[in-house]
Parts: structure tokens; C-alpha cells; sequence
């Protein structure tokens, strides 16, 4: 729920700062259209601001920025604490309650235990600012696995944050600009990995870590990780698989339970696989009302999963609403992605997720979705593929593989440079340069990590996508976690990368943007832990991924119905670039533009979009990276703020 900004003054004061916050807080009515809030400290130089989409109390006790009962703390919170009633209750009755929101229960936390205390004790989706008033400290903190997001920045004399880039841009002394270095990452990935943002100077506060600024002094330090979390798991259940279906599916009941709660209607984004239609199936059993199910197709077969979803629906008894959507209907959302998610990103299914969040608001408020699954459990043919690859890979000798990635990069080097300078790609057909060169990145891998980014990677091969750019430390170019099976080594990573920095933005912007409150029963922390405690024999069977979790699901719903190939969230991007967004696509990747503009290697970028446009090669997705990127660029330029 909900979205907050502010700032505190560091070497130059903010004039005006009521009505500055205010107007932060006012580029987020699309995450809390129900009330608004500002509260200004004007000799400590601090402001908080405030939209509230009202979830739990609708009532004004539940009113932000919210002060805790000694008057201590102050805070602007946006998520839910689901064990808040556990939490009240461990707080004790001497606290005359002014209401029933988790804002209350996490106030009074921190109050009587102290911010990592308080934190460690969370069940919960969450970022705040927090102010202490005795202290003169401010402290931001983020979730385990960065459900809610949190931006910061030292601009004009202030420290800025807030849940969106965008009311950053609403203060005064914002700068914005190009960070060609995470712009290089965004064009290889797709999305752009914490802390870095597009911007130079402005960074994302990494999950699970908590932010203090002091006297002008900001210290970050974690107060869980994901890495730790799962060394400390690894190898410790040794049941059989029929045990394992029992805890996992008394863990779902309990966090679907929790992320249940609402004063006002609950959903479920319902595409028939494995994860939501468990998470259908059990709120249906514990729900006292009717379930209410949503999904979204396509008239594209091998991409419509609605038949699916539907027949799961007919078969749990949900108040069901399929909608199709139209290729035309999709297309008006194209040029609205860069302003609904501040920065580039180029997960195609945001088109999908932003549209069903807009059906889905207009039934309930709250929708439970089944996000995490596939990164806990294997749900993902690359926990397969790369310890494979990797194994395979340290079984080289070091001078082989320095010998290969050599040989691959000299082939490669100077005809790779040459046509792409001359915009000269369709001459590729015959020449394996750009290959060669993804050859020798693999050989050169030195950790799973690294080969995990290769898969992620688009324009492998290629040289200079970024005139300037350096190399951004990432995820990627870190050791990876300290476990021993390298399947979910793989697992732990995309939960430390993938999954926050692409899904969880997919999913919260998407929803955030129509006034929705997505909740992600999969990313409870006791959920998490059991995953990672499981061998891997049980996550992943021959060629099937999430084992575990299926078994759980046959308990509830027939085997035909669940029982086929992954499918995913796609779009029918080849299609639309061939057809009504060729337009836009000519016009955005012209190389006269791009020249101009000086951000990518014009030719390079303008030779591979001439390439697709003739059917010679498959350039779909690095070409919507693209054009992700000129959306966001033309978006900002016509309207900085």
C-alpha cells in the first residue's frame, strides 16, 4: 500500500518545505489515491509526505506520517506487516492502542526494541523513513526481498528519497542526468540491478538493509541477507518428499492467511500454472467469501494461458474474470511504460501485468500473486542448465579456456568492430563474429555468478553498446552465496538479483499504478527458509522443476489441469515490431537519432533493428531494450519532472 517522499536537509536548506514535500508526496496519488499527509520538523531541516491506499483501518487512526505514543519516532511506511497481530500481542497491553493499523504495531515495535530488533521480527513487504526525534536520525529501511522500493539521493544540499524516482525529481535540487555506466547494465539486462539507477548519484537501497543519516554522515548496513540466510539452511531437512509437501503446504495456509487480511476486497492473479493456482486453491479452501480470480490472454497461441487459468478456476469454484486484450489495446500501453516505471525496463510482460492489474482494480483492492515460486523452488530450466555449464567449465584447464577465449576474441575483434562501425550487420549472416565473441565471455567466467549474468546478458558479443561506459559492479561480478550445491547457488542469486530488481518492480509498479496492492505469499521468510533447506532432489526431478510444490498442488487440483510446459508471462513482440509498432520503432532507432543523441552505438543498435526489420535474424529482444531505453529517454526529455 501506499507511497511515501522526503528529504533532510544535509548544507542548504529546503525553502518552503512543507509545500515541497507535499508536492513529492503528490507525484504518488497513483499508490495511495485515499489520503495524503505531510509532517515537517522545520528546525531539524526534515520532511516526510505521505499517500495512503487504505488497506488495514480505514479509519484516521490509521493516518501517515504516523507518530509512535511517546512521541519519539515519527515514520512514513509504505507495505503491510502481516504478523502485526502477533506482534501487538507480543508488545503486551500496556499500550493504549489508538487503532488497528500495522503502522501503529511497527512504531511501538521499534519503540520498545529498537529498529534491527524490530525489523528481524517483521513478516512483511515494506520501506519507511523513519525520524528520531531525540536523536536527530534518519533511517531508511527496505524488505527482505525488496517486495517495496525505496530510492535515495544526496541532491542540492538534501538527502532525497522516496518509493519512486519520480518524487526524488519533484524536490528542487534534484539533478537527474545518465549513469552510462548502469545504462550499459539496463542494455545487457533488461532492468537495472541495485543500488545503481539510471541516474548518477541516485541509488536504490538494496533489499534487506537498513540506512542511517547522521549529522550528514549515511551509513548502510544489512541487517539480513539472503546469501547468509541460505548457507545457515542448506542440507537441514532430511524428511521424505511426502513430508515435504506437509510443511511447505502448512507454511502456504499460513501465508496465504496472513496476506489475506484487508479491510477491503482480496483477489488472485490466476494464469492456471503451478504457483497461482496453489495460491487459488487455498484461499478458496479459507476463505469465508467467494474467490475472486483474474487473468489476461492474448490471440496469440503458445502465448495465451487463459484456457488454463480458466478451467482452474471452473474446477476451485472462483468468481473468475478473464479479459482479452487486443493487440491495439496492448499497444496503447507501450509509450506509458517509461513514465509507470521512472527508469528504463525492459521485462516485456509489464505490458501484460500493468493491464490485468488495471481489470483486476476494478474489483478489489488487494491481489495475491504468485511471484518467488520458481526462483525458491527450481522452477526454472536454468537451475538445471547452469551448474551444468558451470561444472563443465571447471572441468578446462585454465590454459585452455585463456587459450579459447583468446583465439575466440581475436577471431571475433576487429571484423566485429569493423561492421558494426559500418553498419554493416547483414554481412553477419556469413561471419561468426558476434558468436565468437559470446564464446569467449563464456570461456572467461570465472564464477557461477558471472555465467548466471551471461544468461541475462543481451548483445553478447558485441562490443562498445555504450560509447564510454565502464563495467558497474553487479550482483554478477560478485562471489556468489557460500553454498554448496550449485543448483541453488543459482536459486539464491535470483532471489538476490532477479527477483527484486526485475519482478518485484514489474509487479509493484504495474499494480501500484492502478491504485492495486499486489502481496507475495511465496516471500515469506519462513517460506524462504524451508526452500533453501530442501535438497535439491526434491526441488527439481529429472527435467521437472518445483517438485515439491506440485505435490502440494495435486492435493487440490486434478494433474491434467496443472500438468504442461512453462509458459510464462510473454507478449507477441516479434509480431508487433513486424507489425504496428514498426513505426515507432523506425523512428526511435534511427541512427540519425541515436547519432544525435549519443547514447548507444548508433550503428551497432541501427544495423540490428535493420536486420530484424528483414527477417535475417531474431533481434526481438535486444532491440526492445532498446527502444525501452529511447521511450524512457523521449519521456524525459519532453517532461523532466
Amino acid at each position: 500500500m501506499c507511497g511515501f517522499a522526503g528529504f533532510l536537509d544535509l548544507t542548504q536548506p529546503t525553502p518552503d518545505r512543507d509545500k515541497v514535500v507535499r508536492a513529492m508526496a503528490a507525484t504518488l496519488v497513483h499508490r495511495g489515491p485515499d489520503d495524503d499527509g505531510a509532517w515537517v520538523d522545520d528546525e531539524a531541516g526534515v520532511a516526510l509526505g505521505f499517500r495512503r491506499l487504505a488497506i488495514l483501518d480505514l479509519s484516521p487512526q490509521g493516518h501517515q506520517p504516523m507518530a509512535s505514543h511517546d512521541g519519539r519516532w515519527v515514520i512514513s511506511f509504505n507495505g503491510e506487516i502481516y504478523n502485526h497481530a502477533a506482534l501487538r500481542e507480543r508488545l503486551g497491553g500496556g499500550i493504549a492502542w489508538r487503532g488497528h493499523s500495522d503502522t501503529e504495531v511497527l512504531l511501538e515495535a521499534v519503540a520498545a526494541w529498537g529498529v534491527e530488533a524490530a525489523l528481524s521480527a517483521f513478516d512483511g513487504m515494506f520501506a519507511f523513513a523513519l525520524w528520531d526525534r531525540d536523536e536527530r536520525v534518519l533511517t531508511l529501511a527496505r524488505d527482505r526481498f525488496g517486495e517495496k522500493p525505496l530510492y535515495w539521493s544526496r541532491s542540492g544540499g538534501a538527502l532525497l528519497f522516496g518509493s519512486e524516482l519520480k518524487a526524488l525529481a519533484a524536490h528542487p535540487g534534484w539533478q537527474g542526468g545518465i549513469d552510462r555506466d548502469a545504462l550499459a547494465l539496463f542494455m545487457r539486462l533488461g532492468w537495472i540491478p541495485a543500488p545503481h539507477t539510471i541516474h548518477p548519484g541516485v541509488f536504490k537501497l538494496p533489499p534487506g538493509h537498513v540506512m542511517r543519516v547522521k549529522g550528514g554522515e549515511v551509513t548502510l548496513q544489512p541487517y539480513w541477507s539472503a546469501a547468509q540466510c541460505a548457507a545457515g539452511q542448506e542440507g537441514r531437512f532430511t524428511g521424505t518428499a511426502t513430508e515435504a509437501a506437509d510443511r511447505l503446504e502448512d507454511l502456504l495456509r499460513e501465508s496465504i492467511s496472513l496476506r489475506m487480511q484487508a479491510d477491503v476486497p482480496v483477489g488472485v492473479f490466476l494464469s492456471g500454472g503451478i504457483d497461482s493456482s496453489i495460491t487459488a486453491a487455498l484461499m478458496r479452501q479459507m476463505s469465508s467469501e467467494p474467490v475472486h480470480s483474474f487473468t489476461i490472454g492474448f490471440d496469440q497461441s503458445g502465448l495465451d494461458e487463459s484456457p488454463h487459468a480458466r478451467a482452474v478456476a471452473d474446477h476451485l469454484g472462483t468468481i473468475h474474470t478473464e479479459v482479452r486484450i487486443s493487440d491495439r489495446e496492448a499497444l496503447d500501453v507501450v509509450p506509458r511504460l517509461a513514465r509507470l516505471y521512472d527508469e528504463p525496463f525492459a521485462d516485456a510482460a509489464a505490458l501484460p501485468t500493468a493491464l490485468l492489474a488495471q481489470v483486476t482494480r476494478k474489483s478489489v483492492t488487494v491481489a495475491l500473486s504468485g511471484d518467488g515460486a520458481d526462483e525458491l523452488f527450481g522452477g526454472y530450466g536454468i537451475y538445471r542448465s547452469i551448474p551444468r555449464d558451470w561444472k563443465a567449465l571447471q572441468g578446462l584447464p585454465g590454459g585452455v579456456k585463456s587459450l579459447g577465449a583468446g583465439a575466440a576474441r581475436r577471431l571475433a575483434g576487429p571484423a566485429e568492430g569493423l561492421a558494426a562501425l559500418a553498419g554493416g550487420l547483414r554481412k553477419r549472416r556469413s561471419h561468426p563474429g558476434y558468436r565468437l565473441g559470446r564464446e569467449a565471455e563464456r570461456l572467461e567466467a570465472g564464477t557461477l555468478a558471472e555465467l548466471l549474468g551471461l544468461h541475462y546478458s543481451r548483445w553478447r558479443g558485441m562490443s562498445d553498446l555504450v560509447p564510454g561506459a565502464g563495467r558497474a559492479q553487479s550482483l554478477f561480478t560478485a562471489p556468489g552465496p557460500a553454498v554448496r550445491d550449485d543448483a541453488l547457488a543459482t536459486m539464491v542469486l535470483d532471489a538476490m538479483g532477479y527477483l527484486p530488481d526485475d519482478l518485484c518492480v514489474k509487479t509493484d509498479r504495474a499494480t501500484m499504478g492502478a491504485s492495486l496492492e499486489a502481496r507475495l505469499p511465496f516471500l515469506a521468510l519462513a517460506i524462504a527458509e524451508f526452500a533453501w533447506s530442501l535438497p535439491t532432489a526434491l526441488k527439481i526431478e529429472g527435467d521437472v522443476g518445483k517438485a515439491v510444490l506440485r505435490n502440494v498442488l495435486y492435493r487440490h487440483v486434478p494433474r491434467p489441469l496443472v500438468d504442461r510446459p512453462k509458459m510464462g508471462f510473454e507478449v507477441p513482440l516479434r509480431r508487433w515490431l513486424n507489425g504496428e509498432l514498426r513505426g515507432w520503432a523506425d523512428d526511435l532507432l534511427s541512427e540519425d537519432r541515436l547519432r544525435r543523441q549519443g547514447w548507444l552505438n548508433a550503428p551497432l543498435v541501427a544495423g540490428c533493428w535493420r536486420e530484424h526489420r528483414t527477417g535475417a535474424k531474431n533481434w526481438q529482444n535486444e532491440i526492445w531494450h532498446a527502444l525501452m531505453f529511447q521511450a524512457w529517454l523521449e519521456a524525459v526529455t519532453s517532461n523532466p519532472n
